[in-house]
């Protein structure tokens, strides 16, 4: 006996599935997608494994340790901080994605990478014409040799293009606005950008053609629309930073082929994207002794640099306190400001408090906590703290400070710079001991 078809509702736009109708869909937005579909019910479990196990054939498992190539030869992009965060250069198949907000600078970045690497290079858009890219090199003053174009939206016709041309490195801008045309839904959609980035991936595994596309970030925050994007490609990178600062920092957050804690940071300049040497010398060149301002060591990879830390406490005039940050989690902050009320009697519920991070990046490290409550109470206080102090650790619940990796490392960093008092979980081991010896307890 057959079993009843069943009726669902699918979205032509994003492929989700709903088992009522409605005008629109709660997935993408998008209005007027939803159609009605018939789906077969499947089949048992047990009949399932007994076609599995009888159409197909077992293979012979490979042992490891008859694997004798060596190591990948990586292509270097000629840009030291990029190198760094790729674990040493780009790996010859690989799949590269780059995500940022939109005029970070990701198109100036893969610009100056095709500029570097002393191969061929094509470079794909699917949004800006060849004489729109070729100002953009010719203002960056990028050599334009062994740079080949390609205007195309089609998936198809580009992979065709890339087995035919076999360059060194190809550059997708940007995933968005590339279509195959195994889909049927407008670019940019998430059956598209699943569809293309999976076709992308089969040519640069198949001729060892390295691939690095471009995909920016939705409202939600997601790279590329889908958060499944980031588990098809080997290499995902987020270009950060506010557009109206100078900074950018590179980061990988998965690396199949090298560690995911590297950072590059970058100075955005008429000339593009220059790379910055030593990141602590930046953000504290400006450094001034108010109230309110605090240094401390911040350990991205295997470089530790020094920030600054700036707070402004200001009397609540109506309703409740603000809570604002820039460059650091506003729920963190609210968690430090309970426990400077609770465990160091500093209250903060008559006032507003706005945190920010100097130069436009985000760190999220914990070892930050206590250079945060430091700042807040000498802005509480109107004291300011010392020019030569720096202040890390982590901040417990319990009022507590906790150590941290690398001390001695970030020690060396301040004393290079200077810093003669150090405020650390060696030397505080409460939050209340800590703002004593920072002076801020009067």
């Amino acid at each position: 006996m057959s079993a009843t078809p069943k009726i669902i509702f699918s979205c032509s736009n994003c492929d989700a599935q709903f088992p009522k109708w409605s005008g629109r869909c709660e997935e993408c937005g998008k209005w007027g997608t939803l159609e009605q579909r018939t789906a077969d019910l499947p089949a048992t479990a047990k009949q399932q494994r007994a076609y599995n196990l009888g159409a197909v054939a077992a293979v012979k498992p490979l042992r490891f340790s008859e694997i004798t190539e060596g190591a990948v030869a990586r292509v270097s992009t000629g840009i030291g901080e990029c190198d760094r965060v790729l674990g040493g250069g780009i790996v010859p198949g690989s799949l590269i994605l780059l995500g940022g907000d939109p005029g970070i600078g990701k198109s100036t970045l893969v610009a100056q990478i095709a500029g570097s690497v002393q191969a061929s290079v094509l470079y794909v858009s699917g949004e800006e014409s060849a004489q729109q890219i070729k100002l953009r090199l010719d203002r960056l003053g990028i050599a334009q040799q062994q740079l080949l174009f390609v205007s195309e939206e089609h998936v198809e016709v580009i992979c065709k293009t890339i087995l035919e041309t076999k360059p060194a490195l190809v550059i997708i801008d940007s995933i968005q606005t590339v279509a195959s045309s195994s889909v049927e839904s407008e670019p940019g959609s998430v059956n598209q950008i699943k569809a293309s980035t999976v076709r992308f991936l089969e040519v640069a595994k198949s001729t060892n053609i390295p691939i690095i596309i471009i995909g920016h970030v939705t409202k939600g925050g997601e790279l590329g629309g889908p958060k499944t994007l980031e588990h098809i490609v080997d290499t995902v990178l987020y270009l950060e930073g506010e557009r109206h600062h100078q900074f950018r920092l590179l980061r990988a957050v998965k690396n199949r082929f090298g560690a995911t804690n590297e950072v590059g940071v970058f100075d955005m300049q008429a000339r593009g994207l220059q790379e910055v040497q030593d990141p602590s010398q930046v953000f504290v060149q400006e450094r001034s002794a108010v109230a309110g301002s605090c240094l401390t060591a911040v350990m991205e990879g295997s470089r530790i640099f020094l920030v600054e830390v700036q707070a402004l406490v200001s009397k609540t005039s109506f309703g409740f306190p603000q809570r604002k940050a820039s460059g650091f989690d506003v729920n963190r902050l609210n968690l430090l400001l309970a426990v400077l009320g609770q465990r160091a009697d500093c209250s903060f519920e008559q006032h507003d408090v706005y945190l920010n991070i100097v130069g436009g990046s985000a760190f999220r490290e914990p070892a930050m906590d206590l250079a945060i409550c430091a700042a807040l109470v000498s802005a509480l206080r109107n004291i300011a703290v010392s020019t030569e102090t720096i202040c890390w650790g982590e901040v417990g619940l319990g009022g507590e400070v906790r150590s941290v990796a690398r001390e001695k490392d970030r020690t060396k960093e301040a004393k290079r710079f200077g810093l003669s008092s150090v405020i650390s979980p060696k030397t505080a081991k409460s939050l209340r001991q800590a703002i004593t010896q920072l002076g801020l307890d009067r």
